[in-house]
């Protein structure tokens, strides 16, 4: 397109919206109707900053790329390459999350975590009198976790 061309375009966008921005003044008031009027000018505003010929040049970029997207399949093959890449972090991920990122070798040496044998839960026994030592422990739970702090000289 040349310069006269999106001239004309531009001419034809304030058109339109000149008349969009009559209707909402007369609906909707002044107030309306100055922010149609501000929005109006800026195909001219367009025209005139040779933005309005950058639009048309990206949307022509856009579309092209679309084009090639849709019939070429050097880009499908990409797009698949791209998904299984995205597959494969994830699962990387999941099996990092798990533990999993070791060598089996190093995996069979080092020893379990977490998988040591705790003490049986037991009654926590005789309290003693409220005020001396300890507080008295109310909760089954509480009175397990302190009788292994106690086991392992934590008090």
């Amino acid at each position: 397109m040349d310069d006269a061309s999106y001239g004309v375009l531009a001419i034809a966008l304030t058109i339109l919206a000149g008349i969009g921005t009559w209707v909402a003044y007369q609906r909707r008031g002044l107030g309306a109707g100055l922010k149609g009027a501000g929005i109006t000018l800026l195909p001219i505003a367009a025209w005139l900053t040779e933005t309005l010929r950058m639009l048309a040049r990206v949307g022509d970029a856009v579309g092209d790329w679309a084009t090639r997207l849709v019939l070429s399949p050097a880009v499908w093959a990409g797009i698949v390459v791209a998904g299984v890449a995205v597959v494969l972090y994830g699962a990387g991920r999941v099996v990092s999350a798990r533990g999993g990122d070791t060598p089996p070798e190093r995996r069979a040496r080092r020893p379990r975590r977490g998988r040591e044998e705790l003490p049986a839960a037991t009654s926590p026994g005789p309290q003693p009198p409220a005020g001396r030592g300890t507080p008295a422990v109310a909760d089954d739970d509480l009175a397990d976790i302190e009788a292994i702090l106690r086991k392992r000289g934590i008090s």
